[in-house]
Parts: structure tokens; sequence; C-alpha cells
């Protein structure tokens, strides 16, 4: 059973900052690669990050390039968003997800973190 916990939501005023946290557990769990989705009811999901700890690689959506950092251990299961200059539109639940090898996609994600952003 692997599970993903994430914490760090909230509310924050636009222009400013939060960091998300996200571990992941499981007896034998080690991931090919983590990373964070949002979605907003009645919106499709959006991959926010992604971190591929074989060889580095991250990934971000063009609508957080230069804003979100996303960082991590590979040893520890844990993924990291740091979210800076927010904006309303960046209102969303945020997931945490985790994919155990290559060529499957993310198979776990968390609860999710609210983050909403005031104007």
């Amino acid at each position: 059973q692997v599970q993903l916990v994430e914490s760090g939501g909230g509310l924050v005023q636009a222009g400013g900052s939060l960091t998300l946290s996200c571990a992941a557990s499981g007896r034998t769990f080690s991931s090919f690669a983590m990373g964070w989705f949002r979605q907003v009811p009645g919106k499709e999901r959006e991959s926010v990050a992604g971190i591929y700890w074989s060889n580095g690689n991250i990934d971000y959506a063009d609508s957080v390039k230069g804003r979100f950092i996303i960082s991590g251990d590979n040893a520890k299961n844990t993924v990291y968003l740091q979210m800076n200059n927010l904006k309303p539109e960046d209102t969303a639940v945020y997931y945490c997800e985790a994919a155990s090898r290559a060529g499957i996609g993310y198979e776990y994600w968390g609860q999710g973190t609210q983050v909403t952003v005031s104007s």
C-alpha cells in the first residue's frame, strides 16, 4: 500500500508564496518520478511539475514556469513545490503524484491540499 500525504496548502494573497510538501510511504515503495498536479472543480486536471530521479530532469507547466520550483529527496520519497508570485488563477487543489517505474505514468496520488490565492 502506497500513501502520499501532502501538506502546506492555505490562503495567501496574490504575489505571496507557499511551499507544499509531500511524503510517500509504503513498505517497499521506491519512486521513479514524483510530481504535482492541480485541479479546479469543473476543469481538467493540470500537470504542474514533475521530477525524474534517474536523470534529474524536471518539467513545468508553462503556466508556472519561472514562479514554481520543484525539488525533493529520492531516498526519502519526498517532493516539494515552492510556489512564488502566486496568482488568483493558481487557486486549486494540489495533488502530489508518484510513479513507481518508467512508461506507466503516475499511478499514485494523495488526497490533495487546497491552495487559495486572493486578489
